[in-house]
């Protein structure tokens, strides 16, 4: 590889190198060769914490149980044993609820699209316990979030409304929300979007014209067309700072598969991803040895690419949980910029501009009637900087 497309895992741990093997091993179809003295002085407790934290246990284990026995301790292969197979009923219990949750909207004339979960296990691993999944993530159109609304609290989900919202901002603000049945201990996230805030992305239409079948149910269940799919997977990777490896992971499955890449270039650079659909190459090229072609390599060109996965090796080394609030201040600093970087020069410009938008801390602190909300447009500067006043003087 060209050095100025190398990234320096030495900087990673080295029991996370280790891991990094055993996926290359794995989607390569090989064994996992290594000198006995390569496992001297590995931290096996932290071992094992990084590929939880990861969610990548369906891979290491597959390699892990043809090991030398001699080289792994018998308490970490028991526990990957266990992993995998709780994880095993739990993806036979979300196809179990994706084909009723499919049958369920459709009989409703409800479009729905499964984005990740056991479809994507069984296109792109060809098994659904390769890959861990906790939740269900379909998208629908925002024309039909009401009427799921009410199909899901008939089946006794409950929903959770985490956020709040003025004049309409959860439209663009947010892109999710989330579901949870208290009695079978499914969370489902129902989108109307693929990305929050404000983005360039394909219509619900458009995705729905491209949709791809999958093979896993006997009701027909949907999954984003090859060429879309990509492009979700490298938008929420980045945006979540590839601090999990089965998000790259992913992105190495799909790469080799077939795809058609000059559309996929012409998609990425028309929602203004291009350099996001590379950073995830990069890092999976790297990281993954997972095989470019020729077109692939049209998407790392320049430094962009490249200066945006080196920045992603701050969450792999150190192990960042981004959704374990409150974040250390360095790391919701580092993130926030780096959530900043990824933008087109166009979605920053938007992105700041959006600063200008009342927010539902602007109705905690000023409370008016809904009739007049839109007052908080004039008052959001001068309300912006009441907050700031009182924070500095509480301090």
């Amino acid at each position: 590889m060209n050095k100025e497309l190398s990234l320096d895992a030495t900087v990673l741990p080295k029991e996370l190198n280790i891991i990094l093997s055993f996926i290359k091993s794995e989607s390569e179809g090989s064994l996992c060769s290594f000198d006995a003295d390569v496992f001297t002085g590995i931290n096996w407790s932290l071992f094992l914490e990084l590929i939880r934290h990861h969610r990548i246990n369906p891979y290491i284990y597959k390699q892990i149980k043809r090991i030398d026995k001699a080289y792994i301790p018998v308490y970490v292969s028991e526990e990957l044993r266990r992993d995998y197979q709780q994880n095993t009923f739990r993806m036979l219990r979300l196809s179990a609820e994706m084909e009723q949750l499919s049958k369920l909207l459709s009989n409703h004339n409800i479009e729905v699209l499964f984005l990740k979960g056991p479809a994507l296990a069984a296109d792109l691993y060809g098994d659904i316990s390769k890959r861990t999944c906790s939740d269900l993530d379909i998208l629908i159109s925002i024309d039909n979030l009401d009427r799921a609304h009410d199909l899901l609290v008939a089946l006794d989900y409950v929903k959770d409304d985490y956020f709040s919202t003025v004049l309409n901002d959860w439209k663009w603000r947010h892109h999710h929300v989330t579901y949870m049945h208290s009695q079978k201990n499914t969370k489902i996230e129902i989108h109307w979007k693929l990305n929050p805030g404000l983005s360039y992305e394909p219509t619900f239409a458009e995705l729905w014209e491209r949709r791809k079948k999958s093979s896993i149910a006997s009701f027909p269940v949907y999954m984003l067309g090859y060429e879309d799919l990509f492009m979700f997977l490298a938008s929420h990777g980045a945006r979540h700072g590839w601090s999990r490896l089965r998000w790259l992971v992913d992105i190495d499955r799909i790469v080799r598969h077939p795809m058609n890449w000059e559309k996929e270039i012409v998609c990425l650079k028309k929602y203004q991803m291009a350099h996001v659909g590379g950073q995830a190459l990069v890092l999976a090229s790297n990281l993954l040895a997972t095989p470019l072609t020729k077109e692939m390599n049209t998407l790392i060109e320049g430094k962009r690419p490249v200066h945006l996965a080196h920045a992603a090796l701050f969450y792999m080394k150190q192990m960042i949980h981004l959704h374990r609030e409150p974040l250390p201040d360095d790391v919701a600093r580092y993130h926030k910029r780096h959530l900043f970087s990824l933008m087109s020069n166009q979605l920053k410009v938007l992105h700041i501009l959006s600063f200008l938008y009342p927010y539902p801390m602007d109705v905690e602190l000023l409370p008016l009637p809904k009739n007049l909300h839109f007052l908080y447009f004039p008052l959001r500067p001068f309300m912006w900087l009441w907050r700031k006043t009182r924070r500095h003087s509480w301090s």
